[in-house]
């Protein structure tokens, strides 16, 4: 009964802040909508006089060619909203290799949130928070996913508040937290846990050898192109040894059937953040398949954690 209580306990909290996200994000609609107009997207479409093929109504705007990948993530949100009707699910256009914040500032978010002090500690509160939220659930939910292993690395995994939970819960697994050198440098050596350490580099570089490799919330912040470049150092990590390991991705996936509208809402604000200021996007199934299969692996298992708010995706070679 304990056990249910907590998860039941869990379930509430990501749900009630799947419900913040929403009103946080709320703004998405209103800045959505204003640019439609801008684009006088809705006179384009009515005047066609019959459903518009997205290729047809891009081609229309009075947009340059690098921003056209934009359009059909713009579209999708304001079909959420009731602003359109969408007959066809087309794939996405190809994308951009520059954000909109990159194009309008010269400079990545990466960038601004390395030389703003102020900016970059608010992101690594927010994804610490984020975290030992989720920490939480995945080891109640997915236990199968880290029973039997003998060592993860957590890429990108900060101040290491993912890390610390799985190292305390399964005592038998040795964790690496693996972030940029000026991220961990304030943290190596300091581990109450003695199974967990951290590790300098680049993941674009290498990744250190483990038997899996957790990725949370990582890959929606990369286009496609990075996204198989890191998941192929990640392939290299976990096939190091001769053994044939694991990719653990936490991240959303756009469309679940087990989710509600609600999830869809808040995937969908995420990817216009995605959008607007990165290179990357909240993906549906077929997209994460897509990446996995052009990385070199063979197969992969979605596990909805809540509803499609978010999943875990264990990938294997």
């Amino acid at each position: 009964m304990e056990s249910n209580d907590g998860e039941d306990h869990s379930q509430k909290l990501l749900l009630a802040q799947t419900h913040i996200w929403n009103h946080f994000f709320s703004f998405i609609n209103s800045m959505s909508l204003k640019c439609a107009i801008e684009l006088n997207i809705l006179d384009v479409v009515h005047n066609y006089g019959q459903p518009m093929p997205l290729s047809e109504l891009i081609a229309s705007l009075p947009i340059q060619p690098s921003k056209a990948a934009f359009v059909p993530r713009l579209m999708r949100i304001l079909t959420l909203s009731g602003f359109f009707s969408n007959q066809n699910d087309d794939d996405q256009q190809e994308e951009s290799n520059k954000s909109p914040l990159e194009m309008e500032h010269g400079r990545a978010f990466w960038e601004f949130a390395s030389h703003d002090q102020k900016l970059g500690n608010s992101f690594h509160e927010a994804m610490t928070s984020d975290s030992r939220l989720i920490a939480s659930v995945v080891i109640e939910k997915c236990k199968d996913t880290f029973e039997g292993l003998e060592s993860l690395v957590d890429v990108g995994g900060g101040n290491g508040t993912m890390a610390k939970a799985i190292a305390k819960s399964f005592p038998n697994v040795e964790c690496i937290v693996f972030d940029l050198p000026h991220v961990v440098a304030g943290f190596q050596g300091s581990s109450d846990n003695k199974n967990m350490k951290y590790v300098g580099g680049d993941m674009f570089e290498a990744i250190p050898s483990a038997d899996s490799v957790l990725l949370k919330c990582i890959l929606h912040n990369w286009s496609d192109e990075d996204c198989v470049k890191l998941l192929k150092k990640c392939k290299e990590a976990i096939m190091k040894k001769g053994k044939k390991g694991k990719v653990i991705i936490i991240d959303m996936v756009v469309g679940n059937e087990n989710g509600d509208n609600g999830s869809l809402e808040t995937q969908l604000y995420y990817d216009m953040a995605m959008m607007a200021f990165v290179t990357g996007k909240e993906r549906t199934e077929k997209e994460w398949a897509k990446l996995f299969f052009s990385s070199g692996f063979s197969n992969y298992k979605i596990i909805p954690i809540l509803m499609s708010s978010r999943s875990l995706i264990e990938v294997y070679p």
